[in-house]
């Protein structure tokens, strides 16, 4: 047994993917953040569809066309594959937990 909430290391110095299944259809990963955002150049361009659930604090996604959503603790959101997109702003006073389901 495992939980998500087990306590990450302090500090965190860089963003945290924790594997948690691995299937041929389906993968889901613990994404841990403090302040961390993707790379200023490039966007992730992901041939399956992701789901995503923020569990604990805050986080913020943008698109390439420019659409934002900022998320909060239960906020979900579907993004299709190849939309391209990219973390812009996580919470650097506070853990953002992130669980991520890809799928075809």
């Amino acid at each position: 047994m495992s939980n998500l909430f087990t306590p990450s290391p302090d500090p965190i110095n860089h963003e945290q993917i924790k594997e948690l299944l691995c299937q041929p259809n389906v993968k889901i990963e613990r994404i841990l953040s403090k302040g961390h955002t993707s790379p200023e150049t490039g966007w992730y361009d992901q041939a399956e569809n992701e789901w995503v659930v923020v569990l604990q604090g805050t986080g913020e996604i943008t698109f390439e066309d420019g659409d934002k959503v900022r998320l909060q603790p239960g906020d979900y959101i579907n993004i299709l594959a190849h939309r391209r997109h990219k973390v812009s702003w996580t919470d650097p006073d506070s853990v953002t937990v992130w669980l991520a389901v890809f799928y075809p």
